[in-house]
C-alpha cells in the first residue's frame, strides 16, 4: 500500500496485511518506501507478517513483501534494490524457517509468477509462481506424464527448482530443459539447460544470487487414467505416513546417504519432544511441526536438540532440508 496511507495505532504501524506489526527494526525509511511503491504499486505491503507467508506459519516481519507480476517487474525491482537494500527471495514458502526477527529491506516474493502454458505436444513452460499442484493439474488436462511425483509436494516451481524437489518417484531434475533466472545483482535475465542448474538430491547449483522466474519441462504422453492412478497411490502413501492438521515444512532434515533421517530419529526416541508448540511429531519424526503459535526461536531450539541427540546417538549430523533466514 502507498506510504501516505500507513496509518498508526498507538506506536504500532498496521502493514499491507491489515494487521498491526510492532517493527522497529526496519530499515525502510517513509522516501524508500514511496519508491517501493511508485516502483510496484499494490504489489508491495510493508511490516508484512512472513507467517502469512510459510507453510509453518512462522516468521516475524519482513519489512517489505514485494510480489512482480512479471519477469520484466522482477528485473526493475532487483535493479533498483541493487545498492540501496537487501534483497531476500522467496518461493512458496513451504521450505522456509523465518527468524522471529524478520527480514530487513526487501523480501521478494515470486506468488504472482503465474503463468503455465503447453506449448509444444509434451512441452510446459511455467513461471516460478505457479504451484507444483497447478503443475501437474495443467499436465493431467493434457495427458502428459513424467511429474506425477509432484502429488502431494507442496510449493512453487521456482522454490521446487532450487532444491530439486522430488519423491521416490522422481525429481525436477528428470524433465526440466532449462531454468531462467534474474540475477539480483543487475537485473540480467539468464537461461542454463539442464546440465548447467547442476542437480542433485534436494539442491542445485542454481545461484543463491539469482531469482528462478520460469522453467520448461519436457513431459511424455500418457493415458490420464495411468497419471491419476500413480498420483493418488502417491498422495495416499504420503497421507497414510504424514502428520496431519498442523503446520509444517515436511521433512526437515535430508536424509543421509542409504540411511532415512525420519528413522534416525525416531530411534533416538525423539518423537513427541517439544519446544513449546513446536513438536517432533509423534507420527513422522523427520516432521518438526507448529501445533499452534509456536516462535522461530522454539522450532530453531528442537532442531538443535534432535539434531544433538543424532550426533550423541549414531554419531551421524544430519543436514537441514529446510531454510533459515531472518533475524533473531
Amino acid at each position: 500500500m502507498p506510504a501516505d496511507d500507513v496509518q498508526l495505532i498507538g506506536d504500532e504501524e498496521v502493514g499491507g496485511s491489515g494487521e498491526a506489526v510492532d517493527n522497529p527494526r526496519s530499515v525502510l525509511d517513509a522516501t524508500t518506501r514511496a519508491e517501493l511503491v511508485k516502483l510496484l504499486g499494490d504489489h508491495v505491503r510493508f511490516d508484512e507478517p512472513m507467517r502469512r507467508h510459510t507453510t509453518l506459519k512462522i516468521g516475524g516481519p519482513a519489512d517489505a513483501f514485494a510480489e512482480p507480476a512479471s519477469a520484466a517487474e522482477v528485473a526493475a525491482l532487483v535493479r533498483w534494490c541493487a545498492c540501496r537494500v537487501p534483497v531476500t527471495v522467496v518461493g512458496g514458502g513451504s521450505n522456509l524457517l523465518v527468524r522471529d526477527g524478520g527480514i530487513r529491506g526487501v523480501v521478494l516474493g515470486t506468488g504472482k509468477l503465474r503463468a503455465i502454458e503447453v506449448i509444444a505436444p509434451a512441452t510446459i513452460r511455467v513461471e516460478a509462481g505457479v504451484s507444483t499442484g497447478k503443475t501437474l493439474a495443467t499436465a493431467l488436462k493434457h495427458e502428459l506424464g513424467g511429474i506425477e511425483f509432484l502429488g502431494g509436494v507442496p510449493g512453487s516451481i521456482g522454490g521446487g527448482m532450487i532444491m530439486n524437489a522430488g519423491t521416490y518417484l522422481g525429481e525436477l531434475k528428470d524433465v526440466t530443459r532449462w531454468v531462467e533466472t534474474v540475477r539480483l545483482a543487475d537485473g540480467e535475465v539468464i537461461r542454463r539447460d539442464n546440465a548447467a542448474c547442476g542437480f542433485r538430491y534436494r539442491h542445485s547449483d542454481l545461484p543463491p544470487t539469482e531469482v528462478v522466474v520460469a522453467a520448461e519441462l519436457e513431459l511424455v504422453s500418457r493415458p490420464r487414467a495411468e497419471i491419476e492412478a500413480t498420483v493418488k497411490s502417491l498422495r495416499q502413501r504420503r497421507a497414510d505416513r504424514e502428520p496431519k492438521k498442523v503446520s509444517s515444512n515436511g521433512s526437515t532434515f535430508k536424509n543421509p546417504p542409504n540411511d532415512y533421517a525420519g528413522r534416525l530419529i525416531e530411534a533416538c526416541g525423539c518423537k513427541g519432544w517439544h519446544e513449546g508448540d513446536a513438536v517432533c511429531s509423534p507420527v513422522h519424526a523427520n516432521w518438526l511441526v507448529n501445533t499452534d503459535r509456536a516462535t522461530g526461536a522454539q522450532m530453531l531450539a528442537l532442531i538443535d536438540r534432535v539434531r544433538a541427540e543424532v550426533v550423541r546417538i549414531h554419531g551421524l549430523e544430519l543436514e537441514l532440508e529446510v531454510k533459515i533466514v531472518g533475524e533473531d
